[in-house]
């Protein structure tokens, strides 16, 4: 069968990491990604590093498999021909690039809508298109400081942490693939192309969900509470003989075979979650000096047999060698035009009938601009030749 977004091009002139990803996904899912590189540079992540293989930035491939790179510099008249013609044969267009930035060359969606009227144009942005702060740059650990993922990430005593990956492009990311299959959507229904507005600070204040309807309810702002939940006890790390593990206890039900299993006996003190959150600092030192008793298997085996969820806190070797992610295809095998065989990861939504794959390793710079320009547009060997001596392409 073929994959959902079969015969739907995007024109990709994002960088970095939020647009990059949004890309990724549509990618796996079978659009075509024509992703446009500066020339001699290309995207800022490929000089990220190390590490790096043979030259190749591992940040960069861990972001974009699935497409093809076209060097281009579409600040020159020559480029910017090019680039029109592609655009006009695309279904969507998605740039990072800051607001107004497109519009002073007459490439933002206002000026592209008339001529393009089925075009889907997806704009990224630190701040979104419109507000105070929409002129302002967008990087990951100012959104996380700036959104409020910071001040409850941490120790209670400690300062604030941001995650450890860059989860404020990430979500971005996410977000805007979604803003694009609901534009392609609505296309169908109306023939007509949407501008997608994603901003980075939207997407990671969206990520606050109940920590908001905390300080919506109390007109407090929750604090850093390091790995316990604010309104789940017990829901945190905690230390057994041999490391850390997580217990997770959601319900009462979980709660009673916890405490089977952990021959804690009946105490009404704690008898429900309501009083589990009220008496936690009654609770946690009794369960500290409990579960230190024995290792981290031994609990994780017997809890888990007993339905109390919990899970050791592993590293990464640890994850991506486990055979359940093994099982659902989550690293995959691709080959690469120079560094040969590598790994990716793989992807997590699994459609039934119309499934997504890991079709190509990411590109080499500019490795599809030959091919793109002969195939899609028709230039000649002696044209490519002419724009290569130029530094058009």
């Amino acid at each position: 069968m073929q994959p959902p977004l079969d015969g739907v091009t995007v024109l990709d002139l994002t960088r970095v990491l939020s647009g990059p990803y949004c890309t990724m996904i549509l990618g796996d899912m079978g659009a075509r990604i024509i992703k446009i590189e500066q020339p001699g540079k290309g995207d800022d992540t490929r000089g990220w590093g190390p590490p790096f293989l043979d030259g190749e930035s591992a940040y960069f491939l861990s972001i974009n498999r699935n497409k093809e790179s076209v060097t281009l510099d579409f600040k020159q008249p020559a480029g910017r021909a090019i680039l029109e013609r592609l655009i006009a044969k695309s279904d969507v267009l998605i740039e990072n690039f800051r607001p107004v930035t497109l519009a002073k060359i007459g490439l933002d969606y206002a000026s592209l809508a008339p001529a393009h009227p089925r075009l889907v144009f997806c704009s990224i942005s630190g701040f979104g298109q419109t507000g105070p702060r929409r002129k302002e740059a967008g990087y990951d650990a100012v959104i996380q400081a700036e959104g409020g993922l910071m001040s409850i990430t941490g120790a209670a005593d400690g300062p604030p942490y941001r995650v450890g990956v860059a989860i404020g492009d990430i979500v971005t990311g996410m977000f805007a693939a979604q803003g694009v299959l609901l534009a392609l959507l609505a296309r169908e229904r109306t023939g007509h192309g949407q501008l997608v507005d994603v901003g980075m600070l939207d997407s990671v204040a969206a990520l606050l969900t109940y920590q908001a309807g905390i300080y919506f309810a109390t007109g407090s702002a929750p604090r850093r509470i390091g790995n316990r939940h604010p309104t789940i006890v017990p829901y945190e790390t905690f230390a057994a003989a041999d490391g850390d593990f997580v217990l997770a206890i959601g319900n009462d039900d979980q709660w009673r075979r916890f405490c089977t299993v952990a021959g804690l006996g009946d105490d009404e003190r704690f008898a429900t979650n309501r009083l589990r959150v009220t008496g936690y600092a009654e609770l946690k030192p009794i369960l500290a000096v409990r579960l230190r008793t024995e290792t981290r298997r031994s609990w994780i085996e017997r809890l888990t047999a007993a339905g109390v969820p919990c899970g050791s806190v592993r590293d990464l070797e640890e994850v991506l060698s486990d055979p359940q992610l093994d099982a659902r295809e989550m690293i995959a095998r691709v080959e690469h035009a120079t560094l040969g065989a590598m790994s990716v990861l793989g992807i997590p939504v699994k459609l039934s009938d119309t499934p997504g794959a890991v079709r190509t390793a990411p590109p080499t710079l500019g490795q599809h601009t030959e091919s793109v320009l002969q195939h899609d547009l028709g230039l000649s060997e002696a044209d490519i030749a002419a724009l290569r001596e130029r530094n058009a392409i």
